[in-house]
């Protein structure tokens, strides 16, 4: 399921009140917990993760780590009551792994739950999705599918001349970049995928907001042009 371009996948279970989801996993009782994916954009990039020391039964509501980006200092806090097993240490050396993997890589523990059965706090997809669409809306979150490394806010220019310093920043990157490019020329969605066609750079994601086109484009290690320029 997506919302207004935020993911909310449909195989776990989500508790708004702490912004955390919780899936089961297969066998051994055992299930992880990670941040919802529109916290996490409306976060920004994620800067440091540190775990709480705790032991035994963890209490739902309390904290287990503390999360830090350019915008939000937080809490994760656990969506029931549950002995934490495992730590994703990974976070800590690659905090951006909560933006650009917040359903995957980017989990925060796992953990055994303490009762049979789950609390009424935990909720399908299905179930939040109107309140996290709302919250989606008045909180103006925007998801992409990858967190922008670089921001490019060009008003007032040509999109030849947009494109033009957009090739020069993706030539000092390395493959993998992620730029958001922001424009007001009227023009760029065709430009944009002419500019794709020619350099084998992907678009992933583009958007329109009044006047403002937005695309967020990733330097492909190995770029496939299919149209020469000009062409």
């Amino acid at each position: 399921m997506e919302i207004d371009g935020c993911a909310l996948p449909e195989d776990r279970l989500y508790d708004l009140e702490h912004d955390v989801w919780y899936l089961a996993e297969p066998s051994g009782g055992l299930a992880r917990v990670g941040l919802l994916g529109a916290l996490v954009w409306f976060a920004g990039r994620f800067q440091s993760v540190s775990f709480r020391d705790v032991a035994g039964t963890v209490g739902r509501g309390r904290s287990v780590a503390t999360v830090e980006s350019t915008r939000y200092t937080g809490a994760v806090r656990l969506p029931l009551d549950a002995t934490v097993v495992d730590r994703n240490l990974a976070l800590v050396q690659h905090p951006r792994l909560l933006n650009d993997a917040p359903y995957d890589d980017g989990w925060v523990v796992r953990v055994r739950a303490e009762a049979p059965t789950l609390p009424a706090g935990l909720e399908t997809a299905p179930a939040v999705a109107g309140r996290l669409a709302e919250r989606i809306r008045t909180q103006r979150i925007r998801c992409w599918p990858q967190s922008p490394d670089l921001e490019l806010y060009e008003i007032g220019i040509e999109c030849s001349a947009v494109l033009t310093m957009l090739n020069e920043e993706l030539a000092a990157r390395p493959p993998g970049t992620a730029v958001l490019l922001v424009t007001d020329d009227p023009t760029s969605p065709i430009e944009m995928e002419r500019w794709a066609d020619q350099t084998g750079h992907r678009v992933l994601a583009r958007r329109r907001e009044g006047d403002l086109h937005q695309f967020l484009v990733r330097k492909e290690a190995h770029p496939a042009p299919r149209r020469r320029p000009g062409g």
